[in-house]
């Protein structure tokens, strides 16, 4: 009966630490994340957080989709200058960041002014690989608003001067978010490096 208990309130503790810090990252990002286009502050680099193009059933992602719309509307109204991809590319056949480069291509925008991160296995590696691979100390993040408030979070741990262009959403914050955030926390907290780091890669 005292174990049956001892697990209850851990159980009651772990939920609470999980909503604390879901709200405690949305609040550090509060007046980063920006919808108008007009009004977001420039950047030198909008940093395009990966995702598939496709999703399970085989149709368009649509959180891809819009990723890219929001990089291409920041892009043409002189918001940002150069556009780094980060995704994944961990094996022959999945490539994220060429997918992106592709679709942005063929939304006008120059593929000299993109810059492809093949290492951006998850969201801490993409933030990290902007500053120390790519020489980014101020970005601006692209992604749904609630990947850009937990990516921001990030970006401040490791000096990074961030803010965010939310890409339309395809439905509310996801329950999984909840433990992605505890993830992100418990990632800074104990110092997880990225998978991969490697040569610097100017922007310029």
């Amino acid at each position: 009966m005292k174990t049956f208990k001892i697990l209850i309130l851990s159980g009651i503790l772990i939920a609470f630490g999980v909503f604390i810090t879901f709200h405690w990252i949305s609040f550090k990002a509060k007046g980063l994340t920006y919808d108008d286009v007009n009004n977001i502050p420039k950047n030198n680099v909008g940093l395009v957080l990966g995702a598939s193009k496709f999703a399970p059933s085989g149709s368009i992602n649509l959180f891809y989709k819009h990723r890219v719309n929001a990089a291409v509307a920041l892009y043409n109204a002189g918001k940002i200058d150069y556009i780094l991809v980060s995704g994944d590319n961990g094996r022959k056949d999945y490539d994220e960041p060429t997918d992106f480069k592709n679709d942005l291509v063929t939304k006008g925008i120059p593929a000299k002014h993109i810059f492809l991160d093949y290492a951006g296995f998850r969201t801490l590696d993409s933030i990290v690989r902007a500053k120390e691979i790519f020489g980014q100390n101020a970005i601006t993040i692209i992604s749904q608003q609630f990947h850009n408030e937990r990516a921001i979070y990030i970006a401040q741990h490791y000096d990074i001067h961030a803010v965010a262009y939310n890409a339309k959403d395809v439905y509310k914050t996801p329950p999984r978010e909840y433990l992605a955030r505890t993830k992100a926390r418990l990632d800074l907290l104990f110092n997880v490096k990225p998978k991969f780091l490697g040569d610097k890669i100017a922007i310029k």
